[in-house]
């Protein structure tokens, strides 16, 4: 018998320590900024190829079969022209402009097992990958 009082104890210690943790968790993420927060919802899965050039980077993220690739601008401030491509071979590319101080929409495209061509530019600088992730 005194082991059920004990495990209502514990389990009241547990649930509140969730709930420690879980109310942390929400301040911290309120607290961060809001284009880091956002930067880092854009794309699931793994990030597996950052692509530097000079105003900017791509970054690619691989989910199972899908692709996710979004470019961000290097000394983020003036709103620019920024844009990503990504075509998995075999098909058209798809790709997303926006004018915008910090990123580019995402662009998620459907690869399979296939190679894939990854663009990004942000104003005057670009990069083109070549086939990748094959």
């Amino acid at each position: 018998m005194g082991g059920d009082a004990r495990g209502g104890r514990g389990a009241l210690r547990r649930l509140a320590v969730g709930m420690a943790v879980l109310t942390t968790s929400g301040m911290l993420a309120l607290a961060a900024p809001g284009d880091a927060q956002a930067a880092s919802s854009l794309c699931a899965g793994r990030k597996v190829r950052t692509l530097s050039f000079s105003t900017g980077s791509v970054r690619v993220y691989k989910s199972g079969d899908w692709i996710c690739a979004y470019t961000v601008q290097r000394n983020p401030g003036p709103q620019r022209r920024i844009s990503v491509s990504v075509q998995a071979r075999g098909h058209v590319p798809v790709r997303k402009t926006r004018k915008h101080a910090r990123t580019s929409l995402p662009v998620r495209v459907y690869a399979g097992h296939r190679c894939v061509w990854v663009r990004g530019s942000v104003g005057r600088g670009s990069v083109s990958s070549g086939w990748i992730l094959c």
